[in-house]
């Protein structure tokens, strides 16, 4: 595990310490999986990858647990167009948006300081305090395009 890997996994136990919740070996094996597996992960998805380290822990511990690090602030859910919620890492230091293909669910994470400078004075000329946001474009990925074009063409 990476330094940021550990420290997510502390920050969780130290949360679940502060809410006088059992940091079960389970909650555990679970924050610790969630930290070493970078993307946008659905339940279902997450629970495939639990499963396989540990058989054992049921899907419902896995879904409450990623509640939990929702909770704490390390973990966020996501909704893209397709209607599945899906979970990724919260990193202070590392902002981003999204491209999202609408045919093959591809997720691409990008970063414009002048989107996000341009997002900033939206919210001062409306004189709201911003909090957060999320931003999602949707569109074909390159792939996806070339498929439809032989499939037309």
């Amino acid at each position: 595990m990476t330094e940021a890997q550990q420290a997510g996994v502390k920050d969780f136990l130290a949360f679940m310490g502060r809410k006088g919740l059992n940091t079960t070996t389970q909650r555990r094996v679970i924050a610790e999986a969630f930290f070493n597996l970078p993307g946008h992960h659905s339940l279902e998805e997450f629970y495939q990858h639990i499963f396989q380290k540990d058989p054992g822990i049921g899907q419902t511990t896995v879904y409450r647990t990623l509640k939990l690090l929702c909770e704490a602030g390390l973990a966020m859910e996501t909704h893209f167009s397709d209607g599945i919620t899906r979970y990724e890492i919260v990193n202070p230091n590392s902002h981003h948006d999204h491209l999202v293909c609408l045919d093959c669910g591809k997720i691409v994470e990008v970063f414009d300081p002048q989107i996000e400078k341009i997002q900033r004075a939206i919210a001062k000329k409306h004189d709201f305090a911003l909090r957060g946001h999320v931003h999602n474009l949707y569109g074909l990925c390159a792939d996806c395009r070339k498929t439809e074009s032989k499939r037309l063409g």
